[in-house]
C-alpha cells in the first residue's frame, strides 16, 4: 500500500514536469515569469563575426598574465554595449585574445569598438548620479558614447576634474571602519593639483565615471594629496566590488596593446544547413534507439521510450530557460547524451530477467533490478561529469568555445538521464507491476525473456 502511495504521489510530480515541458517547447512559449525564454544559437548557427587580437608587444616580451586578464574583462564590458546577447571573450595561450560575436554583420563596427580606448574619469557629481544604463556626458571623449542610446538616458553635461591618466596605482583596502575600500595613488604631477581641488570642495560629491558610465559616486571627506581611499558608504564594499572598482582604476583603458591578427564573418546559411543536418540525424538516431528498446525489451523498452522523449523535451526546456547557447558541438554533446540515456535502463532491464530466471516475483525483481544497477549508473554517470567538468574548465580558459559548449549540453543530459532513466522509468514501471503484473509475468515474451 505504501508502494502505491509513493508511485501515485511521484507520478503526479512527473505529469506536472510533463505539463511544464510542453509548455515551455512550444513555439509560441517566448517569456516565463517574467522572462524571456529563447533558444540562443551560437556563432557557427547564427553567423557573425570573429575577431582574433594579439598583444601587440615585441615577442621576446613577456606579456604579464593579470594585465591581460583585466584587458580581457574590459573588451568584455565594451563588447556587451553592441547589445550582442551571447558574446564570447576568451585568453587563448598567453599573448590572444578570442572574440566571438553572434547576430553582427559589420566586422569593423566590431573591431572598433573592441580597440577603442576606455575612458576612465573623475567628474563633478550629485546626488543624482548612479550606476546603471544613464549616460553622463562629460568634457572628455568623443562622442561615439552617446551613440544608439536613447535620450531620456543621457544625462549632463558635467565637468571632468581629472582623467585615469593621474591615477599611478589602486588596491583593495580597508577604511577607518574595518570595512572594504578602494585606496589609490596619484602621479606626482597631479597630486598638488587635486590637494587643492578637494580642499575647496569637502562635502561636494566626485564621480568615478567609466566609458561615460558611473562605477562610484563618493563624497569627499576631506583633502587629498599623493593617495586617498574610495569608501563604500555606511555598508562598505563587498569584497567583489571593491575588487572590481579597484580594477577598473587601475586599468580603465586597456593595460596591453593589441593588434588585429584576423577577423572573418561567418554568415548564417552554413549554421541552418547544419541545423537541419543535425536534427535529421538526430531525429533518425532517436528514433532507431527507440526502435530497438521496444523491440528488445518489449513492454520495459516502451516505457523507457516514453522517458526517453521527455528526456528530449526537458533538455530543450532548459536550453530554453537558463538559457543554453547552441553550438554544433553543443548539439553533438546533446546528441550523444542522448544515446548514453538508455544506458541505465538496459542495465536495469537486463539485472530484471536474470532476477526473473532465478525465480524472483515481478515485483522483487524489479525492485532488486533498480536497486543493484544504481551503483553502476551513478559511477558511470559521475565518470562522465568530471570529465564534462575538466572539458569545460579547458574550454573556459585556453579559448576552445566550442568544448566549453559540448561540455555544458553533455553535462545537462546526464543529470537529465538521472532522473528520466531511473525516477520516471522506476515509477512507470512500478504502476504497470500494480495494473498488469500477473499479465506480464505469465506472458514472458512482453518483458523481453
Amino acid at each position: 500500500m505504501e508502494q502505491n502511495y509513493h508511485s501515485g504521489r511521484w507520478m503526479a510530480i512527473i505529469l506536472v514536469i510533463v505539463a511544464l515541458t510542453i509548455y515551455i517547447d512550444l513555439p509560441s512559449t517566448n517569456r516565463l515569469l517574467g522572462r524571456e525564454v529563447a533558444i540562443r544559437q551560437g556563432l557557427d548557427l547564427q553567423g557573425g563575426v570573429q575577431v582574433l587580437l594579439e598583444a601587440d608587444v615585441p615577442a621576446e616580451e613577456a606579456v604579464d598574465p593579470d594585465a591581460m586578464r583585466v584587458a580581457r574583462t574590459i573588451i568584455d564590458n565594451r563588447v556587451n554595449s553592441l547589445g550582442v546577447t551571447e558574446s564570447v571573450v576568451q585568453l587563448q595561450g598567453e599573448r590572444r585574445i578570442i572574440v566571438e560575436l553572434p547576430g553582427i554583420r559589420d566586422p569593423d563596427e566590431a573591431i572598433n569598438t573592441i580597440q577603442a580606448t576606455a575612458l576612465l574619469e573623475f567628474v563633478e557629481g550629485d546626488a543624482s548620479l548612479s550606476d546603471g544604463d544613464v549616460v553622463y556626458t562629460t568634457q572628455e571623449g568623443s562622442s561615439a558614447a552617446y551613440e544608439g542610446v536613447l535620450p531620456s538616458l543621457i544625462r549632463g553635461p558635467y565637468r571632468t576634474v581629472m582623467t585615469g591618466d593621474a591615477l599611478r596605482d589602486a588596491a583593495v583596502d580597508r577604511d577607518a571602519l574595518g570595512q572594504y575600500a578602494v585606496a589609490f595613488r596619484l602621479k606626482p604631477d597631479t597630486a598638488d593639483f587635486f590637494e587643492q581641488y578637494t580642499a575647496a570642495n569637502i562635502g561636494e560629491f566626485l564621480t568615478i565615471v567609466l566609458d561615460k558610465r558611473v562605477i562610484s559616486n563618493a563624497v569627499i571627506r576631506a583633502s587629498i594629496s599623493e593617495a586617498g581611499v574610495i569608501s563604500g558608504g555606511q555598508a562598505g564594499f563587498a569584497y567583489e566590488d571593491a575588487q572590481r572598482l579597484a580594477t577598473q582604476l587601475r586599468f580603465g583603458s586597456l593595460p596591453v596593446p593589441f593588434r588585429v591578427e584576423g577577423n572573418s564573418s561567418i554568415g548564417p546559411t552554413l549554421g541552418q544547413e547544419s541545423v537541419a543536418a543535425s536534427v535529421r540525424a538526430g531525429t533518425i538516431g532517436v528514433l532507431i534507439v527507440l526502435l530497438f528498446m521496444v523491440v528488445y525489451y518489449r513492454v520495459p523498452g516502451a516505457l523507457a521510450a516514453l522517458a526517453l522523449l521527455l528526456y528530449a523535451g526537458i533538455n530543450l526546456a532548459i536550453y530554453k530557460t537558463v538559457p543554453v547557447t547552441l553550438t554544433m558541438p553543443g548539439i553533438t554533446g546533446f546528441l550523444l547524451s542522448t544515446g548514453m540515456a538508455v544506458d541505465a535502463n538496459i542495465l536495469v532491464f537486463e539485472r530484471m530477467k536474470e532476477e526473473l530466471r532465478d525465480g524472483r516475483s515481478l515485483r522483487g525483481a524489479l525492485e532488486n533490478a533498480f536497486g543493484r544497477a544504481w551503483t553502476s549508473i551513478r559511477d558511470s554517470n559521475l565518470s562522465t561529469l568530471i570529465t564534462c567538468a575538466i572539458l569545460f574548465y579547458f574550454g573556459s580558459n585556453f579559448g576552445a568555445s566550442m568544448v566549453k559548449g559540448f561540455a555544458v549540453t553533455l553535462a545537462l543530459g546526464v543529470a537529465v538521464n538521472i532522473f528520466t532513466a531511473i525516477l520516471l522509468t522506476r515509477t512507470l514501471m512500478r504502476l504497470m507491476v500494480d495494473w498488469a503484473g500477473g499479465w506480464l509475468k505469465s506472458h514472458g515474451w512482453s518483458l523481453g525473456i
